[in-house]
């Protein structure tokens, strides 16, 4: 870097009658005036590196940080969404016939399609079921290259623990795929059996790898399982002893892959800096953070790099710094040489001032290209946080699957009941026709029809609560909401003998708001209150209406569990928050952004009589000429 006093260095003029400073003064000054000049720019444009450095690091941080919590939050809702489908599969009649001895050909044949069609719809890798022999009975890959047909995975951990356990899960590489992947496992009924659904993260990976950053996670062992970069998959972040990895070898977890070391190496003087080798290719330096993937015993790490944030930082620092020290430098010169005389300092102002137009022409220059920079860089931020907000919505999405997901076994008792009675009335018409009986034979057809109207309005309520909804406010009748609502609770509720009780809802009563998100936030108040009093010796969950002002309406959600402490209710609405310890903290941050973008709002209060009330205030639509939908939010069940 050159000094910022060099133009100041014109002689002043000679001529006849110039006075002249002593030969041995001149120079000297001149000398320590730019040298003083050079330290200072040199230490400003450090001090200021130093500063920028530490401030670009900070921010740096925070972002990683937050972009860190929602890869781990996408992940993990990924893992949640897949966790039910083996639950789901297990309960199937045909696949647990699937599973025992012999079955008919046409029974795997039928299983086999439906493993195929499930695994297509689900973005499952492959969908199996195996005997409890551990030999495989049906697969969705049947009519394959590949098929598992046949196939003995009874060494696999996956399956003795679904055996022993129930369930099990298990991260490995493939034996005839050769393709890794996370296998969920689910014993099928006291019969024995097990379905297996495996996952494969190829679509994690590869949006990683478009995002730029070094992501990649790692099991308890400290073995990368899913990676950004191919070449991390299957390296350890320490040392595996040589017991563990003859384990891991006899029960084909990874193959023959050799374990080596990631690498990654420490920055002295730093607890999260690191180095990131690259074979042949130099290092480059990165912001190492983790957490840890709710549920499980995994962490995810991400390797932010440094060089294009940090460096730029540290480089519009120096400049800055060097300009603003250089200037002072020039003002302080020119103030201590206004004593000489007035030719010789007209000359070096002058002189200086040519320069400095020089030097901010040069200057301005700079800036205008730093302040292009710092344009483009807005640009990026401004799509990152557009991308932010999609990856909110993504999440909003796979928290109502993974609700979906929790009370999909309760739906399939309440879907067998009518379909046992279709089964009945089916015999006794065929028997009341062969006899003669029309007139009975057409009551009990009547009869089926209406089971089946049934059963076709719990399965819209499913599909209904999963299709994606836009954020659109129109006038939607309050009782449908309810009675959709508890429609999909109350199968759960019934078995577990909680009465749900509903108060003031009267017909024609509309809210503005988007009818199947407002159901998403009911329901997921109506499952927190059945937790709330799962185990209480009188449990009861309440919903009342009330009209508390001419253009609000208030539902309120109450329990009588033991409540939330009001320490907790401060954060109760926080994303990840939550005080359930298989949930994900998402379903009460959802929730209030939906009732807030439909101009209403959310909140909670202890209830003097014991437990817990969440108001759900909403605005009150013009009224209007039809009346409501009556249903069970009209009753009690």
């Amino acid at each position: 870097m050159r000094p910022r006093a060099q133009p100041a260095r014109s002689r002043p003029e000679e001529g006849p009658g110039a006075p002249r400073a002593p030969a041995s003064q001149g120079p000297s000054r001149r000398s320590l005036v730019l040298l003083a000049s050079v330290a200072a720019i040199l230490l400003a444009a450090w001090l200021a590196g130093g500063i920028a450095e530490r401030w670009a690091l900070a921010d740096l941080r925070r972002t990683a940080a937050a972009t860190l919590g929602l890869q781990v939050g996408v992940l993990a809702a990924e893992m949640q969404k897949q966790t039910s489908l083996p639950l789901a599969l297990a309960a199937d009649p045909e696949i647990a016939a699937a599973a025992q001895a012999a079955p008919p050909a046409d029974l795997i044949d039928r299983v086999n399609r439906r493993l195929a069609e499930v695994a297509a719809a689900t973005d499952s890798a492959v969908i199996y079921v195996i005997r409890p022999d551990g030999v495989t009975a049906a697969a969705s890959n049947a009519g394959s290259r590949g098929s598992f047909l046949g196939r003995d995975y009874a060494f696999r951990p996956y399956f003795r623990q679904a055996m022993q356990e129930g369930s099990g899960s298990q991260f490995a590489l493939g034996t005839v795929s050769g393709r890794a992947g996370l296998y969920l496992s689910r014993r099928i009924g006291a019969a024995g059996g097990v379905v297996v659904v495996k996952i494969e993260f190829n679509g994690v990976e590869a949006a990683w790898r478009a995002a730029g950053d070094g992501v990649f996670v790692a099991d308890a062992r400290g073995i990368v399982l899913v990676a950004s970069e191919p070449a991390w998959r299957f390296a350890t972040l320490r040392r595996i002893d040589e017991a563990e990895r003859r384990r891991i070898r006899e029960a084909l977890e990874f193959g023959d892959a050799p374990l080596d070391d990631m690498p990654l190496y420490p920055v002295a003087g730093t607890e999260d800096l690191v180095r990131v080798g690259q074979g042949a290719r130099p290092a480059w330096a990165a912001l190492r953070l983790d957490a840890p993937i709710p549920g499980t015993a995994w962490r995810l790490t991400a390797l932010t790099p440094l060089g294009r944030t940090v460096e730029r930082e540290r480089v519009q620092a120096w400049i800055i710094a060097a300009l603003v020290t250089g200037l002072a430098c020039l003002g302080l010169t020119a103030l201590a040489g206004r004593g000489r005389r007035n030719r010789a300092r007209l000359a070096r102002a002058s002189a200086q001032r040519d320069a400095l137009e020089t030097r901010v022409r040069e200057r301005t220059l700079e800036l205008t290209d730093a302040n292009r920079m710092l344009r483009l860089e807005i640009e990026e931020r401004q799509r990152a946080e557009a991308e932010r907000e999609r990856l909110g919505r993504e999440l909003a999405q796979a928290g109502r699957l993974a609700a979906l997901g929790q009370f999909a076994a309760s739906m399939a008792h309440e879907i067998n009941q009518p379909l046992a009675a279709i089964r009945s009335y089916a015999d006794n018409a065929a028997i009341l026709v062969r006899r003669g009986r029309t007139e009975e034979a057409a009551e009990n057809a009547f009869a089926i029809g209406r089971l089946t109207d049934r059963i076709g309005g719990l399965t819209r309520q499913l599909k209904g609560f999963a299709r994606r909804s836009s954020a659109r406010r129109e006038p939607v009748a309050l009782s449908e909401i309810l009675h959709n609502s508890l429609e999909l609770v109350e199968a759960r509720a019934s078995a577990a003998r909680i009465p749900l009780v509903v108060e003031g809802a009267r017909p024609g009563l509309r809210v503005l708001g988007d009818g199947p998100r407002l159901e998403q936030v009911v329901v997921n108040l109506l499952q927190n209150a059945l937790d709330a009093v799962q185990g209480r010796t009188d449990p009861r969950v309440g919903v009342q209406v009330a009209e508390e002002a001419p253009d609000r309406v208030v539902v309120a959600v109450r329990d009588n569990g033991p409540g939330i402490p009001e320490a907790v209710r401060a954060q109760i609405f926080d994303a990840f928050f939550t005080t359930k310890s298989d949930g994900l903290g998402l379903g009460l941050a959802i929730a209030r952004g939906i009732v807030e973008d439909c101009g209403g709002s959310l909140t909670v209060q202890g209830d003097p009589a014991g437990g817990t009330i969440f108001r759900m205030a909403l605005v009150k639509a013009a009224a209007q000429g039809g009346t409501g939908v009556a249903g069970p939010a009209e009753a009690t069940t």
